[in-house]
């Protein structure tokens, strides 16, 4: 089966590790297991919820045309998550979104992702804050959506 959602996922986690704008975040491609005490962590095709279902993406395709080729749509979980050792859930949320707002940028910067026939851009966002015993924690989900030749 084919499908671009593994270039898409690659070209993001690439994006993460290499930006500088980002420094000290953690970037990881889906739920890692790790015993990291970071706080502020950029998760490709994850949500973050341990206790969820641990989607990652999904897509649809269909048939253009007479010689094969098929446009995908896709959606693809990334989570912007900040952690805080208080309770001063605005600034988790603060930086969430700060963190969040560098996968925006890379999108509207280029929307191809480096990838040919391929663009996408943010679809829809939602924001899950939580107290835990450790002190805020905010999750930022971004939907990544686009459409690509395979």
């Amino acid at each position: 089966m084919n499908s671009r959602i593994p270039e898409v996922l690659e070209a993001l986690v690439q994006l993460g590790t290499t930006d500088p704008d980002i420094k000290g975040v953690v970037v990881t491609d889906g739920p890692e297991a790790t015993e990291s005490a970071a706080q502020d962590w950029l998760i490709v095709g994850y949500d973050g919820d341990p206790s969820g279902d641990f989607e990652a993406a999904q897509s649809a395709a269909e048939y253009t045309g007479l010689g094969g080729r098929q446009e995908e749509q896709f959606q693809i979980i990334v989570a912007a998550v900040a952690n805080r050792g208080d309770t001063d859930v605005a600034a988790a949320r603060q930086r969430a979104y700060e963190i969040g707002g560098q996968v925006v940028a890379w999108l509207q910067a280029d929307p191809s992702l480096g990838l040919r026939e391929l663009e996408a851009g943010i679809g829809s966002i939602r924001l899950v804050q939580e107290p835990t015993e450790q002190g805020a924690s905010v999750r930022l989900l971004l939907i990544v959506v686009g459409r690509a030749f395979i």
